[in-house]
C-alpha cells in the first residue's frame, strides 16, 4: 500500500542565485514519512515522492531538513508556472509515497 498525504503549506525560495523554490512538510507528515521510509530513503535521506499541486504532477525527491525537523519538497519552475504559484503562496500538495 502507498502512503499519500494532503496538506497546505508555503512556498519558499532557498537564498541564492540557483532560484530553488521548495516547500517544508508538516512535522506530523514529515514524522509519518519518516516511519513508513525508515531503511529505504536513499542519498542524503531523500525520499521518492509523486507530489500533485493544482492537478500537476510530477515525481521528485524529499529531502530531510534537520534544521526544521522535516523533509523539504523541491517545486520545479514547470510546475510553478503551470500552477501559477509563486513565493510566499500557500500551496494544496497531494504528496504519494513511491513503492521501494
Amino acid at each position: 500500500m502507498t502512503a499519500s498525504y494532503s496538506f497546505r503549506t508555503e512556498l519558499w525560495l532557498y537564498p541564492g542565485e540557483a532560484g530553488w523554490h521548495f516547500l517544508t512538510l508538516p512535522t506530523d507528515v514529515a514524522d509519518d514519512i519518516h516511519e513508513q521510509s525508515a531503511g529505504a530513503s536513499k542519498a542524503f535521506g531523500s525520499v521518492r515522492v509523486t507530489a500533485e499541486i493544482a492537478g500537476h504532477s510530477w515525481q521528485t525527491s524529499l529531502f530531510a531538513d534537520q534544521k526544521a525537523g522535516s523533509y523539504l519538497l523541491p517545486v520545479k519552475k514547470a510546475i510553478r508556472d503551470k500552477a501559477r504559484i509563486g513565493e510566499g503562496d500557500e500551496v494544496a500538495v497531494q504528496l504519494s509515497i513511491e513503492e521501494v
